[in-house]
């Protein structure tokens, strides 16, 4: 009995432990977000003379987000970001994709060398090589571009192209040599077999992708230097900021505008969402 007793004692302090460890994370994870609504709808007096969780008097107080829109220029700032979103996810998903194809359908020497090389790629920190690139970038003349901005960020991130070999991996090379004595080419089997079955993968780098790029702040900042004309989301609130201090109330009335977007995105297609990230969980 006393040996029940224990079992069951320890069973319970488990399950205590990690339902606190859940609410805690729920917990820090929240607080920023409640915060940032809170401080969104106060005034500039609300805003000097309260802490940050103090609740505004009204919730209808509606001018800090037409401040925010107003003066980031926060619809130009969405349409540019819109079309590097586009840009980025096409060119990112067709390079990595089709590089993976290369890589798993070919042998050819250095294959592995290749493979090697995007796994060690992983272990240098980005920003230790961006001196290079900024060099680079500069010599191009891509500084201060949107196309050469859209080029960088472009750049085909090393866990999509493993999320794509594992997909490669699981689909027969039958497939290719039907199509192949059935006289279609390479790049046939690509895009009209292959392709069309890479959805889930799709989907999964494309979430990844694609919220990365949108959140993305260092390099957008760094290479679209001017701001009236090439900025985007996560760089038109910076108007905000400056050596006297930053205006936290518009800031984050800008953060849930630009939230907005994400959220009708994510309602609209949260099925294909979830069956892409599934599907993407038991193919790798």
């Amino acid at each position: 009995m006393n040996e029940i007793t224990a079992i069951k004692a320890r069973q319970f302090l488990v399950s205590f432990l990690k339902y606190l460890l859940l609410i805690f994370a729920a917990f820090v994870a929240l607080v920023p977000i409640v915060s940032c609504v809170v401080t969104a709808f106060k005034t500039p007096e609300e805003y000097a003379a309260t802490s940050v969780m103090t609740a505004p008097k009204s919730w209808l107080y509606f001018e800090n987000f037409k401040t925010a829109w107003q003066q980031a220029n926060m619809g130009h700032a969405f349409i540019n970001s819109f079309l590097v979103l586009i840009c980025v996810l096409a060119g990112s998903v067709l390079i990595s994709s089709m590089l993976a194809y290369v890589l798993n359908r070919f042998q050819f020497p250095g294959n592995g060398l290749i493979r090697n090389l995007f796994m060690i790629a992983t272990l240098i920190p980005g920003i230790a090589t961006q001196v290079t690139v900024y060099q680079i970038m500069t010599a191009l003349h891509l500084v201060n571009s949107l196309p050469g901005y859209i080029i960088l960020m472009m750049g085909t991130d090393v866990i999509t192209i493993y999320i794509f070999l594992q997909f490669f991996e699981n689909l027969s090379v039958s497939l290719d040599e039907s199509a192949i004595l059935d006289g279609c080419s390479y790049f046939g089997v690509f895009f009209k077999i292959l392709l069309p079955l890479l959805k889930p993968a799709i989907v999964t780098s494309a979430i990844l992708k694609g919220v990365s790029t949108y959140n993305e702040y260092y390099m957008a900042n760094l290479y679209l230097q001017d701001k009236t004309k090439y900025q985007v989301v996560s760089t038109s609130l910076y108007v905000f900021s400056g050596p006297m201090g930053s205006q936290y109330n518009y800031i984050c009335a800008g953060v849930l505008i630009t939230i907005i977007p994400a959220l009708i995105i994510f309602l609209l297609c949260q099925d294909q969402i979830y069956s892409g990230m599934a599907a993407g969980a038991v193919k790798g």
